[in-house]
């Protein structure tokens, strides 16, 4: 059983992956599609994002994902993790800015 997600004022939920074919970090978009840019992520509430989790999980193979899972962000734009974790496997490593993913402006 997963955990409840407790979000902060002004936070809401994105729901990210790794892509199986290079391992790179992706987003869900409110399309149903799979984004390498944050900023194209769809923002939910707890309660939508667990209607779209499942089917996120339930559609990963086809695809092509793999680790789906939710994470919180500020309903900012474009949206800004919470979590050092996600803030990495958003913007890229934190050892050199050559080694950072672009962020489109």
């Amino acid at each position: 059983m997963k955990r409840p997600v407790r979000l902060e004022p002004g936070q809401k939920l994105v729901l990210t992956a790794n892509r199986l074919l290079d391992g790179r970090t992706v987003w869900w978009g409110a399309d149903g599609t799979w984004d390498l840019h944050i900023g194209r992520a769809a923002l939910l509430d707890a309660n939508d994002a667990e209607a779209a989790l499942s089917r996120a999980v339930e559609q990963a193979q086809h695809d092509g994902v793999v680790g789906v899972y939710d994470a919180a962000v500020k309903a900012v734009t474009p949206p800004e993790p919470v979590t050092v974790r996600e803030k990495i496997r958003a913007y890229g490593p934190t050892v050199h800015p050559e080694f950072a993913v672009e962020t489109e402006q």
